[in-house]
């Protein structure tokens, strides 16, 4: 008896997946628990395991294809078929085409074909614009977007059209700042001062502001793949040490593309920090569902004003970039500089 295997709910209102990598092929045998595909989602890439033994008799859906939650992707046993989709409704005959004669001419001396033309004119009018523009040879070699990079620039986007985005930057005083122990030193700082303004440990749910008494928060990592948010939890009750320890395990695992989903999930603020490659300053954005996001920017010697005397300190940009419909400057601020002065007493 055929075993049809449907890509599973991940989890976390994730309603589609893409094929990253099979880990069988046609014609192949596998055990019950055997490896079987890699799903990468929005969040991170989870290798699924078999839920039947038999011989792989067909593979629907190829590496590199994104398809939602419930789709046949293989077929286990049996003679390789499986329960058609529902066919697609005929599409509606195209409305003859809006164009001038000046535009036809146009058109008939480029060689290019109106029909295949989305017109950006008055009622769907094909313009001049319009005729030459798919007259213009593609230029440049094209990549298509998949995995990592696909899922970054998609809630990317999103991020960037639905939140109305603020920055606040300040300077702080790094000189006595382990820099070893800056990341683990930043997450104690930011877990401390967000109990002093809630409201940016929150997520917008359902126009709602969800105002959370848990402090995991997300640390960028930059990886070859592409750029992940991987959570570190408690960060207000964990020790330093344990900080650190759970920050390099997770980066880690990030670099090496072994992060489980649960390790990407339910982050309540971020924190991203590009270390050597950081700039002077950025403006990240907010990583949605949430409300803000604090980067720390490059640290370095500089001349500063101290006691009426110029001296050389270890300085650095601290930014706090936040949800303008949620939290105002004035709290946005107080986040800030209690973290900044937090850090300088460390």
């Amino acid at each position: 008896m055929a075993y049809e295997f449907k890509l599973p709910d991940l989890g976390e209102g994730l309603t589609e997946g893409e094929i990253a990598r099979w880990l069988v092929e046609v014609g192949q045998e596998i055990a019950e628990d055997d490896p079987l595909v890699e799903i990468a989602t929005d969040k991170t890439t989870v290798e699924i395991p078999s839920p039947a033994a038999g011989v792989v008799s067909s593979i629907l859906v190829g590496e590199g294809e994104v398809v939602p939650v419930g789709t046949v992707l293989v077929v286990i046993g049996g003679d390789g078929t499986a329960t058609a989709p529902a066919a697609a409704p005929k599409p509606v005959p195209a409305e003859k085409v809006q164009a001038t004669p000046l535009v036809r001419k146009i058109a008939g001396e480029l060689g290019v074909d109106l029909a295949t033309v989305t017109g950006t004119g008055p009622g769907g009018r094909i313009t001049e614009t319009d005729v030459r523009a798919a007259a213009t040879p593609d230029e440049g070699r094209r990549e298509r977007l998949h995995g990592v990079r696909r899922r970054m620039f998609e809630h990317l986007t999103r991020a960037h059209r639905e939140i109305p985005a603020v920055t606040w930057v300040e300077e702080c005083d790094f000189t006595h700042v382990d820099v070893k122990l800056l990341v683990p030193l930043v997450l104690k700082a930011v877990a401390e001062s967000l109990k002093e303004v809630p409201e940016l440990n929150a997520r917008v749910e359902d126009g709602e502001l969800v105002l959370l008494d848990r402090y995991d928060i997300g640390v960028a990592v930059q990886t070859e793949q592409g750029l992940v948010v991987p959570v570190v939890r408690g960060c207000d009750t964990a020790h330093l040490d344990e900080l650190d320890a759970e920050v390099r395990r997770l980066a880690e695992a990030a670099q090496a593309g072994r992060l489980a989903p649960e390790e990407l999930r339910g982050g309540t603020f971020t924190v991203t920090s590009a270390g050597k490659a950081a700039g002077l300053f950025v403006t990240p954005l907010v990583n949605h569902p949430e409300v803000g996001i604090l980067g720390v920017h490059r640290i370095e010697e500089r001349a500063v004003v101290r006691g009426g005397e110029v001296v050389v300190r270890r300085m650095g940009n601290v930014s706090v970039t936040f949800d303008h419909r949620v939290v105002d400057g004035r709290r946005a601020a107080d986040f800030g500089l209690a973290v900044i002065g937090r850090l300088q007493k460390t």
